[in-house]
């Protein structure tokens, strides 16, 4: 029977937040940022298991973050990128998993996620696609600019989605084009697997499900989430 895993790349410094810490260990509403993703998945009766993937050296990291959890473990050989967190982390799970089997490879500071949006994504896929990815159809105008930081074109926004995550392959299918294209830096999952020939699928995403970059991005996803739980609460 095929199952689900979750892999989470947890090696970046996260330099651009200008924080002591790694952003995916800062406090987000009562809990640090990397919490709220990972309970997200421990309480989907779907999700088989959690793989959080940390550097080696990590100074940050607290077996305490894991308090309570029964699906999670934690595997220390992250890279120096985010291709090679996944790629390292696939490798080292691959023993216990199958290769058949799916992966979603969800970003550590992405703390907005919800049981929604993923079931949405895994119900989204079928027997014969390769996988695919939450996104966002793009909204605004595009500019591009020159040296000077001046408008060189105008680009249409038809048909151009913002990439979010989980993005969701199959894990043998997953490892082995990462494998292939490693040294070129993919900076997600799909564009490895563009790389290798197959065409994900896009599934829509949720505006909350903001990926945390610069220090005010916590504030915004904090309101985004708070916005949303109260919609809920009032259902």
């Amino acid at each position: 029977m095929t199952q689900y895993h979750v892999l989470i790349p947890c090696a970046g410094s996260g330099s651009r937040m200008q924080s002591a810490s790694p952003k995916q260990y800062l406090p987000l509403n009562g809990k640090p940022i990397l919490r709220h993703a990972i309970d997200i998945f421990e309480a989907m009766p779907i999700v088989s298991q959690i793989f959080i993937v940390i550097a080696a050296a990590d100074a940050y990291w607290s077996d305490e973050l894991l308090q309570g959890c029964h699906k999670t473990k934690v595997l220390p050989c992250g890279g120096e990128s985010r291709a090679a967190s996944v790629y390292q982390g696939l490798q080292a799970l691959v023993s216990q998993v199958d290769s058949e089997d799916w992966v979603l490879v969800h970003d550590a500071a992405r703390p907005g996620i919800d049981a929604e949006i993923v079931q949405r994504l895994i119900d989204a896929m079928q027997a014969q696609d390769i996988g695919g990815l939450l996104a966002l159809p793009l909204a605004d105008t595009l500019k591009r600019a020159d040296d000077t930081q001046h408008v060189s074109a105008t680009i249409p926004r038809e048909a151009l989605w913002q990439a979010q995550t989980p993005q969701m392959f199959k894990i043998g299918m997953l490892e082995q084009a990462l494998a292939s294209c490693l040294e070129r830096q993919p900076t997600d999952e799909a564009q490895a697997m563009e790389w290798a020939g197959y065409s994900p699928k896009l599934v829509l995403g949720d505006l909350k499900n903001l990926k945390i970059t610069y220090p005010h991005d916590i504030a915004v996803v904090s309101g985004l989430m708070q916005a949303t739980q109260s919609e809920q609460d009032t259902r």
